[in-house]
């Protein structure tokens, strides 16, 4: 074998690699960094070579402003680290007790804070959760005035802000979402669901994102299977691909409404690590996904 033969051979080898990458188009691939919390002695780096190598070009950050001090890491030094690998920062998963006036100034202020973060990285969104279940009476009415607030907020940092449906928390039914967006202003506070935490509260998440579509920020697309459901939810997730969710269903809702932004693939177990994880399913995402709607 000729020099000029191993290496056209090598730049197949690698074109075909590459082709194997989801093509983030219209539709941009993410992931969550919470996942390497379950893999101690990680460096962010860690995280960011992943995203390099297996295609998911958008991270959103949890439990922010610590995960700065728990990877050592300034807010400058994780841009540089970003910018070099060619990635983006999407959004932060954030939270507070909105069903309790008197924490709203003092939400407020953390969510001016983590939109003056994200900006330094060009994002426009914030992923919101609902505080923890409990007692609701005239809480979840409360909580929804408030996100009209933040997404009031939002809107004037020039942010979008959108309510994320999870288990164990205030907004985790499918009822219960159609009751946080009834109570607020679509105008100013818009939907970014996690299609297993839908499924496994008993719904249909193509179903769901079909009705609110409209709202539709950003989603979470996260495979599942109900069987066994516990409170450790997270053993009933799954790479995309290997769960009982129908994203293709999920997929046909964005082609119709020329989606063009952002889904996250915010695994919460990586049952090989993180990098077969990524590699699963972004060869998934390729293969099953991209010739619905890229």
């Amino acid at each position: 074998m000729t020099r000029r033969t191993a290496l056209l051979g090598l730049a197949s080898a690698l074109a075909g690699t590459a082709a194997q990458l989801p093509a983030n188009r219209r539709v941009r691939w993410a992931l969550g960094s919470n996942l390497w919390n379950s893999f101690p002695g990680s460096q962010f780096t860690d995280i960011l070579d992943v995203m390099r190598d297996t295609g998911f070009i958008g991270l959103r950050l949890t439990q922010y402003p610590q995960i700065l001090t728990k990877y050592n890491i300034s807010a400058r030094q994780m841009e540089q680290e970003v910018s070099k690998r060619g990635l983006h920062v999407i959004t932060i998963s954030f939270n507070g007790p909105a069903q309790d006036a008197a924490q709203h100034a003092e939400i407020l202020s953390r969510a001016k804070d983590a939109m003056g973060f994200l900006k330094r990285f060009g994002a426009n969104m914030l992923v919101v959760f609902s505080p923890r279940r409990g007692p609701t009476g005239d809480a979840f009415a409360t909580m929804c005035r408030f996100y009209n607030q933040l997404g009031e907020t939002a809107g004037e940092m020039g942010f979008r802000a959108g309510l994320h449906s999870h288990l164990g928390q205030m907004v985790q039914t499918a009822e219960e979402v159609d009751r946080c967006m009834a109570l607020t202003d679509p105008k100013l506070f818009h939907f970014a669901p996690d299609t297993a935490h839908v499924y496994l509260a008993g719904d249909d998440p193509a179903a769901l994102m079909e009705k609110h579509k409209r709202r539709l920020m950003m989603a979470d697309y996260k495979d599942a299977k109900r069987a066994g459901l516990t409170a450790k939810y997270a053993v009933n997730t799954y790479d995309l691909g290997d769960g009982e969710i129908d994203f293709a269903a999920c997929h046909r809702v964005l082609k119709s409404i020329s989606f063009d932004g952002w889904l996250c693939s915010d695994l919460d177990i990586a049952r090989k690590g993180p990098r077969v994880s990524y590699e699963r399913c972004g060869e998934y995402i390729v293969k099953k996904l991209e010739p619905i709607y890229a």
